[in-house]
């Protein structure tokens, strides 16, 4: 083994950037390598006075470091230590004697550098240069375009669109963000991530590129304290005004400023709309290697921590660039990345903002992380990583499901429980092997999340019940895969029996339906296969994943900016709409845009159906719910032209948060831009809509009284004919709880209560106690509305001012929507009045009817259905005797396949037996077969109703010989259009479509015979 020169070993700790100086003493090698080749070490000069030698993992690989405190003001030239003093210790390779020595827990300690407060230092940095912290905003973003919140600038995309005015010039935030595109990198490389904090400082069109540079060099080597020598900075190949500034003004030498091409240094989000050049800075972990031939995207050297766009051009439909009239910043520094470097860790995974994750499922595991090989150190980072994605989704409302941002969660859930099963974790990790293991390590992402999202520890009984049930509810899927890969290895082996030189094998298909949809792992089937000796074809199962990756890929993963819509050049050049609706449903008002179609006009006459914006209105639009306000703008003529104007507004909509769009349509006479009109809300839907709305806050309090305080709303309409309320809930409500919280309304609708409200700051709001709408955006000043004793929420919504307004309430539905979520509808007010009356007409139609009074009309129903049930089942007798009557007449037409020095003589009967149910062609294929010796095999078809039937009933010798019935009648079924399945020996399968049945039957006999001629 070979030492490096002590000049080399020298320059290289200088380089580290640490003040311990850590001295390189050995190629790569894997850890066991390490340990066993120590005693080598012990034997090196002793030239080192108070150095400690080390194995420390990096970049990957395993290395001997040596290690001394080495003061950096140190003459270069002065006398070198002359003794070492030898102890063991290791960053990734840890050892259970020596845990309180990790390398990376003593780094912890320095607070300086721990995960909060380098989120905190970003924040303060660019807040002591004028920006506004702002909060972070839900991974839910309120953007149809995308899934999930995927970039910081999300929160700000109506700002940069010009659809929104801006609040502040400058503001800067620590976002959440979540990236599922790549998932399958995660924990293999040493910083991809499904969670991460991005942390940003942005412009809207305040200062540009100098600042932003400048700035961003002051945090990277002032504030955060990197040398200059390390940081590399690449920039867009046509960026002169960048290169200038890094060059000449930062002083960045031009040998480490790269120039590069629009698809790594050119931001658009698509063909059109907003963009412009980028710049980014890198960190340098082995400067000794020089600047020859030097690759930022090489990850082992480089990692870019800090990315800096200046959204300067508009790019049109010809592609063609165009200056923005304002020029914005939006920038981004990952947050783990920027951790990895000041906490001097080998990867993303083992810095405090994830290791105590990590730590606490080794634990489960009953490892020890340091001492783990790749393998296992792979799927503890990936368990570290994604138990944070889960933890945060949820707590903003996501629940697991089949669809959408849902499936993502269970899909990460699914793949943290596998991932649990392969290190061996039973249980829950603790001795209850019926427990789960999720909510134990979700604790610890909890506890990690007060200076992330406060909100988290607030729903953390929620999220640890979700994650219960969720890993329990897949814990039996993953045994119901074990079943159907004995199934399929089975079904393998005997596929291959009698086959020379053919080695059973599983489809790519069937592996990868295990991995999808019951969560095995490619690892276990391929174990599992092996010791059966099936093969597993690979290939295959790539090719199906990497179809699922482009899906994955091209679903909500881009954040898509356009400008130049109608509505947005409003937004830009009108202010924003004046709300009146709180305290009146008329007023006179300008009318200050107009588009038909979709195109702005100044004019538009009686038929065309319209989009106006007024600058003041009492007309509510959408938004928490509340659908928007109906009602009529009228314009009186004057002089000559006397005849009215109205137009009849039946939506309004926001635009940028700001502008109120009243969509309708001219009745008569003509509107323009500039004209002065009457602007009247229809009261009596208003009306409705305040019943509903304020009937809805009494629901939310009722469920958390008769359900559980838990309970949290996951959506809601509020409409003049009904309310809807989703919630969730992983059980149907019981009649009785049902009841109960109708009655809970009631009680406070007849009690009369006063409703108040007012203005207060966001802050006060919540501490308050305030409960926050779902799907709504606050400011930094909220609405709270508040039923005395009952509830208290922030709502910009319309209310009544005494719940004896609603006048009663009524559910009328209760069901469930999506795993572990339910949907409430009711009525209440007029509403609710409609309903009853409804209800009481059909009553009295029954009583009609049936000539009962009201309270026999369960009993005589129940008797209806008991003689309704006998009927049926007498015809389903008198349909099986018929079949099997029919079955018998036929069973002559028998074939008998083989010769009479055959050792078996297998009779087949295939027929086509008209219009017979299901049912009832079961019954003749059991008869059939009771008739015919084995061995016998039975195809039967039908049409009925348009659709066909199909049954296959085989005898055990059949069967001996290689024949499925399920797989047989599944593969006829599929000429006719369907599908089918079923046991070996018996199956059923139906089709689409009837006119192929003949040919469908003629095949199955073909087939048959073959199959059965060769066997005897």
């Amino acid at each position: 083994m070979e030492c490096l020169q002590k000049s080399h070993i020298l320059s290289w700790a200088n380089n580290y950037c640490a003040t311990t100086v850590l001295l390189m003493a050995t190629s790569r090698l894997n850890y066991r390598s390490c340990q066993a080749k120590l005693h080598t070490f012990r034997t090196i000069p002793q030239a080192f006075p108070g150095s400690k030698l080390s194995v420390c993992s990096r970049q990957g690989g395993f290395f001997f470091l040596i290690s001394q405190n080495y003061s950096k003001s140190r003459n270069a030239n002065s006398k070198a230590p002359e003794k070492i003093k030898l102890s063991v210790r290791n960053s990734s390779a840890l050892t259970e004697t020596n845990r309180e020595e990790h390398t990376e827990k003593a780094l912890y300690k320095d607070h300086s550098v721990s995960g909060d407060a380098i989120r905190r230092r970003f924040l303060e940095f660019y807040a002591s240069r004028g920006h506004k912290i702002l909060p972070g905003s839900s991974l839910v973003p309120d953007d149809p375009t995308v899934l999930l919140t995927i970039a910081g600038m999300l929160q700000f995309k109506p700002i940069f669109l010009g659809q929104a005015p801006r609040q502040v010039p400058r503001a800067t935030t620590a976002q959440k963000c979540i990236r599922t595109n790549d998932v399958e990198n995660v924990g293999r490389t040493a910083r991809h991530q499904t969670f991460f904090e991005m942390l940003g400082n942005f412009s809207f069109g305040d200062y540009f590129k100098h600042e932003a540079i400048i700035w961003a060099w002051e945090l990277a080597t002032k504030e955060f304290k990197l040398p200059a020598e390390r940081l590399w900075i690449s920039i867009f190949k046509d960026d002169d005004e960048a290169f200038r500034i890094w060059n000449d003004k930062v002083g960045v030498p031009e040998e480490r400023i790269k120039r590069m091409g629009e698809e790594d240094n050119f931001w658009s989000s698509g063909p059109t709309g907003p963009c412009g050049p980028c710049s980014e800075i890198y960190y340098d972990f082995y400067p000794d290697r020089g600047y020859a031939g030097t690759d930022l995207g090489d990850g082992t050297r480089f990692i870019e921590f800090y990315n800096l766009v200046f959204m300067q051009y508009n790019r049109n439909d010809d592609g063609s660039l165009e200056n923005l009239e304002s020029r914005n910043i939006d920038t981004g520094m990952g947050l783990e990345r920027m951790a990895q470097i000041l906490q001097k860790v080998p990867n993303n995974y083992e810095t405090d903002l994830i290791y105590p994750i990590v730590e606490c499922a080794a634990e489960l595991a009953g490892v020890k992380y340091g001492g783990a090989d790749n393998r296992i150190q792979t799927h503890l980072k990936v368990i570290g990583d994604h138990m944070r994605a889960i933890v945060y989704l949820i707590s903003d409302g996501v629940t697991p499901s089949n669809i959408g941002r849902g499936y993502v969660v269970r899909r990460l859930i699914r793949r943290v429980v596998r991932t649990g099963r392969l290190l061996g974790i039973k249980g829950d990790g603790r001795g209850d092997v019926e427990g789960a293991f999720l909510p134990i390590v979700a604790r610890t992402v909890i506890d990690l999340s007060k200076n992330i999202d406060p909100d988290v520890k607030a729903s953390s009984d929620r999220i640890l019940e979700e994650l219960r049930r969720e890993e329990l509810r897949f814990v039996q899927t993953l045994e119901r895969g074990e079943k159907l890969l004995d199934q399929l290895l089975c079904e393998a082996l005997e596929s291959a029996k009698g086959k020379d030189n053919c080695r059973p094998c599983l489809s790519g298909k069937d592996v990868f339906i295990l991995y999808d949809t019951y969560g095995f792992p490619i690892e276990i089937t391929n174990e599992v296969a092996e010791e059966k000796g099936v093969s597993v074809d690979l290939q295959g199962f790539e090719a199906e994943m990497d179809i699922q990756r482009r899906q994955s890929q091209a679903a909500h993963n881009v954040v898509k900016l356009s400008v130049g819509s109608a509505i947005s050049e409003l937004t830009n050049r009108i202010s924003e709409t004046s709300f009146l609706g709180y305290d009146t449903l008329q007023c006179s008002a300008s009318i200050v845009g107009l588009l038909v179609n979709g195109i702005p006009v100044a004019e538009a006459s009686k038929g065309d159906e319209v989009e106006i914006v007024l600058n003041k209105t009492p007309f509510y639009a959408e938004s928490g719910g509340q659908i928007g306000d109906h009602g009529f703008l009228s314009l009186q003529g004057s002089g000559e032209n006397i005849s009215q104007s109205i137009v009849e507004i039946i939506d309004v909509q926001k635009s940028g948060g700001s502008l109120f769009v009243h969509r309708g349509l001219v009745k008569e006479g003509k509107i323009s831009v500039g004209t002065e009109v009457n602007a009247a809300v229809d009261a009596i839907l208003r009306q409705r809509a305040k019943v509903h709305h304020t009937a809805t806050h009494l629901l939310q309090s009722a469920l958390k009284k008769v359900v559980g305080n838990e309970t949290s709303q996951a959506g809601s309409l509020v409409a003049f004919d009904r309310l809807r309320f989703d919630f969730n809930l992983h059980r149907p409500m019981s009649e009785h709880e049902i009841t109960k919280v109708e009655s809970l309304v009631n009680t406070w609708i007849g009690n009369a209560v006063p409703l108040q409200s007012q203005i207060m700051p966001l802050s006060d709001a919540k501490q308050a106690g305030a409960i926050a709408m779902f799907g709504e955006k606050y400011g930094d000043e909220v609405r709270v509305v508040e039923v005395p004793g009952v509830s208290k929420e922030l709502c910009g919504g319309t209310h009544v001012s005494n719940t004896a307004e609603i006048r009663g309430f009524k559910i009328i539905s209760e069901q469930g929507i999506a795993s572990g979520i339910r949907r409430i509808e009711a009525v209440a007010g007029e509403a609710f009045i409609e309903y009853v009356n409804s209800q009481d007409g059909v009553v009295k139609q029954l009583c009609s009817t049936f000539k009962v009074k009201v309270e026999d009309i369960p009993r005589r129903v129940d008797n209806l259905l008991e003689e309704l049930r006998t009927v049926r089942n007498e015809t389903s007798t008198l349909r099986a005797k018929m079949a099997t009557m029919k079955a018998s007449m036929i069973v002559h037409t028998a074939s008998v396949i083989g010769t009479a020095e055959a050792s078996m003589h297998c009779r087949v009967l295939v027929a086509n037996m008209d219009d017979l149910d299901a049912e009832s062609l079961k019954a003749a294929a059991e008869h059939l077969l009771s008739l015919l010796n084995d061995p016998a095999a039975i195809v039967l078809g039908s049409s009925t109703d348009g659709k066909v039937n199909l049954v296959a009933a085989f005898s055990p010798k059949i069967v001996k010989c290689g024949l499925q019935a399920g797989k047989f009648v599944g593969n006829i079924a599929r000429l006719c259009g369907g599908g089918g399945g079923g046991r070996q020996n018996f199956a059923q399968a139906g089709g689409r479509n009837p006119e192929k049945l003949i040919d469908a039957l003629e095949k199955a006999r073909t087939d048959l015979e073959l199959a059965l001629s060769t066997s005897s």
